[in-house]
Formats: structure tokens, sequence, C-alpha cells
């Protein structure tokens, strides 16, 4: 009885870092068939410099710990999504590009799109959305966040709720887990560590390795077998398919119809996509946020919410049971 109860105070101190511990690991969401698990690798190494040398200049520097997907999001996130609430995101048809197998990447979800995912991500898991919706299409515009919204909002970043614990990476975020190696402290042009440009491949998960330079048929890899990882560990960063970035392209986030910033390039090589320069640090485009591309998918970030609930979450209401559980059985020892 006494173990049994030690395993369950420690699963509830686990509840009670939530916010830290949702930062790296293993996430599940949804229940049932539509549960989905969700890697996140730790980003470290607070406070940074910035990098200087590619685009935007300067970009990297993030003052605080976060976690990154490791994977991108992949069609069958998508699906669970789709058939465990009302809104519904549509997928590209791959068919004629790679085919559409569970886990391939998410393509053809706009930005608008992956915002209504990731605040499905918060409050199916009982936390608050990222981003401001005032009206019901999925591929509505957001608004953004003003002083008016107290617990939300943030004068830096007026696209992301201060209480969110998932959110679309940011323009340093993304660029600090693709670019930066923490061992050195030291920028490198592309996603491997590296100022040599990784080496195209179709597949695969071999080091300095990337996918891209394939032919359009060929389509993306799953998104487990996207290349070589980042110094950090995440794979991906470089080809398979380009990723939103949460930021405007003129980095003011100061309204929901401004460009999105997007980047890492994709599988094919064309006149429009030259290849490895798609990949490095000094290329950054941009879309509409309601653009649906067969070649654009997302990965999500998870941050500290640095605006907690003023009254106590759930579980730490169980938390506080369990604890006094604990009590009582250690007062019934002392009396035996």
């Amino acid at each position: 009885m006494r173990k049994r109860l030690m395993r369950y105070l420690f699963a509830a101190c686990c509840l009670l870092a939530g916010s830290a511990q949702c930062q790296a690991g293993v996430v599940s969401f949804g229940s049932g068939a539509n549960q989905f698990n969700m890697e996140f690798v730790k980003i470290g190494n607070p406070g940074n410099a910035a990098d200087t040398t590619g685009a935007p200049n300067p970009a990297g520097a993030v003052g605080y710990e976060y976690g990154i997907g490791k994977f991108e999001a992949s069609r069958d996130m998508i699906n669970k999504f789709n058939a465990s609430q009302s809104l519904q995101i549509s997928l590209w048809n791959m068919t004629g590009a790679g085919g559409n197998g569970a886990n391939k990447p998410a393509t053809g979800v706009s930005w608008n799109e992956a915002a209504r995912f990731v605040n499905w991500l918060n409050t199916s898991t009982g936390g608050f959305a990222a981003y401001k919706f005032t009206t019901g299409g999925v591929n509505d515009n957001i608004a953004v966040w003003t002083a008016s919204d107290t617990l939300d909002y943030d004068a830096s970043n007026p696209y992301r709720s201060k209480r969110a614990t998932y959110v679309l990476p940011s323009y340093n975020e993304w660029y600090k887990a693709a670019y930066y190696n923490p061992s050195n402290s030291t920028y490198y042009d592309f996603p491997n560590g590296s100022n040599t440009r990784p080496t195209g491949v179709a597949s695969g998960t071999a080091t300095n390795t990337a996918v891209y330079g394939q032919s359009f048929a060929q389509g993306p890899a799953d998104v487990t077998q996207a290349g070589g990882l980042s110094p950090y560990g995440v794979m991906g960063l470089g080809g398979n398919v380009i990723e939103w970035e949460e930021s405007s392209v003129d980095l003011a986030n100061s309204s929901g119809t401004s460009f999105r910033g997007y980047r890492g390039g994709f599988w094919l090589t064309s006149a429009f996509n030259p290849g490895p320069a798609f990949l490095s640090s000094s290329n950054r485009s941009f879309g509409i946020p309601s653009g649906e591309f067969e070649s654009i998918g997302f990965r999500v970030a998870s941050v500290t919410p640095s605006s907690p609930p003023a009254v106590p979450e759930p579980s730490m209401m169980v938390i506080g049971t369990l604890f006094g559980l604990g009590g009582l059985l250690a007062k019934r020892r002392m009396k035996k």
C-alpha cells in the first residue's frame, strides 16, 4: 500500500511540475483511438548571443529554455485532431508526390490552421489557447492580443498568449534549434552543425544528410526518416518540407493579416527551390497566413507559461489530496 501511494505521489509531483516537464520528453494528446504522441527536444543554453550572419539579422538569441518538436507534425496528428473535435483541417493530397501515409509530414496546412491545431493541444490538456481567434472558420486570421487581455498580452509578442504552453516556434526559437551548436556556442550555415551542406537523400537518418534534391514524385520522407539531426537533436529542420514560423515577416507580430515567415527548404530541387540554398541560415521566405501549400508543413514548440492561472488547476487539487492521504498513512503507521 505504501509503495503504491508513493507512486501516486510521484505522478502528482510530475503534474505539479507540468509547465516545466512539457518542455522536453514525450507528451500524449487526444484519447482512445485518437491519441498520439509528440516528442519534444529541450533547447537549453538560455541567454545565448544572436547570430548576425543569417536572415533575419540578428536571430537565434533566446533568453529561456524551451522545447521543440523533434519531428515535423505528421498527417496522422492532423487526422486525429480532425476526429477529436468539430474544426476540420484539410491536408494536401500527396498521391502524386510521395503518398498520403500517416507518418508523412502534414502539408497543405496554413499558418492559421496550424495555430488552430496548437490551440487545441493547449485546451485539450487543460491549458490556455496560444492564439486569439474571434471567428469560427478554421482558416480565419487571428486577432492580436491587446493590453485589455490582461492574462494573455505580452507586448514583446502580441501573437502569443503568456499562458500558452504549446506554440508555433518563433523565428528565434526555430533558428536556434536549427543552426546553433551549444557545445561551442557557434552558429553554422546548415542545420547539421556544419558550414558544409548536408548530403541530399530521399529518406533516412544518417548524420549530415537532409531530404532535398529529389524529384517531385519522390515527395517528402516520413517525419522520423527526414535526415540527420541538428546539434540539439532535432530532425528535418533542413529539407523534407518547409516549416511555418510563428513570426510575421517584419518580426513585429502586430497584425493577424501579416505575411508569416517560413524556412528550411523541402524535398524538391527546381528553379524555384535551388537545392541546398533553401536549407541555409541565410534563407527565409514568407507567405500569407491563410496560404496552403504542398511543400509547407510545421512543427510545434513548448514553453513555460509566464502567467499561470490564479486558481489551482485540477492537478494541484489532486496533489493536495494525495499529500493528505500520505499524511494519514504516516499517522496510521505511527499509531501501530
